[in-house]
């Protein structure tokens, strides 16, 4: 079974989340204040985070910001029903769904079956190579570059621009992107979609206000298209 992370400052919720995640078999690692969080997440190796976005020195999106510097770990978010803005800067920055307190430990586990059921485009095995005229994208090194230079992206922006460069000229809305990239769970806004192509753009494009890669289809969704100039 999987190994989970627990990392929130609120004693009972690690208990009662570690209560019902070691009844389903998963193993728990919890971590509260200080550095330790860091500390027991590179000496778990946890294939889920549970990320409590409220915490004390050193806070959530802080956490998930190293997080996702050293790893693709699935992140779930704890939030509060008052911080949307929190919530929408945690999904752009690499967590994979967020679940808002109070919660019910069911749905909890809930979450964690249905995030873990979903595939990593980069696994093992993905040796698929994309080569336009000025962009590669090369699935088993999980690097992208534009004229021979190196795309500083994300885990979650690669996986992004991968997934639309490898059907070149086809329209996905963003719902089908969602289910591809985020997973068939995903629970946030739509609109996250839209934060990560301006980011990708931002670092693909010569002229990010006048894309010649990633182009939007006013009222559908976005399409790749090589550019043979």
């Amino acid at each position: 079974m999987a190994t989970i992370l627990i990392v929130d400052d609120e004693p009972n919720i690690r208990a009662l989340a570690r209560a019902y995640l070691e009844a389903e078999g998963y193993t728990v690692h919890e971590a509260g204040d200080g550095p330790e969080r860091l500390a027991v997440f590179r000496r778990a190796r946890p294939d889920l985070v549970i990320l409590d976005i409220m915490l004390p020195g050193m806070n959530g999106l802080d956490v998930l910001h190293q997080i996702r510097r050293e790893s693709e770990v699935y992140v779930l978010l704890l939030t509060a029903r008052s911080e949307e803005a929190d919530r929408v800067i945690g999904l752009t920055a690499g967590a994979d769904d967020y679940l808002t307190k109070p919660f019910s430990p069911r749905e909890l586990v809930a979450r964690v079956r249905a995030i873990l059921r979903r595939g990593r485009s980069t696994a093992a095995g993905d040796e698929s190579v994309f080569n336009f005229a000025h962009i590669r994208i090369d699935g088993g090194r999980h690097q992208a570059w534009r004229d021979d230079q190196p795309l500083d992206l994300t885990a979650l922006e690669f996986r992004l621009l991968k997934t639309l460069a490898s059907c070149a000229g086809m329209v996905f809305s963003r719902e089908q992107l969602l289910e591809q990239v985020w997973g068939y769970d995903f629970y946030g806004d739509a609109r996250v979609v839209d934060v990560h192509i301006g980011h990708i753009r931002q670092k693909l494009e010569a002229d990010p206000a006048a894309p010649r890669h990633i182009l939007t289809v006013r009222g559908v969704g976005y399409k790749f298209e090589d550019d043979p100039a």
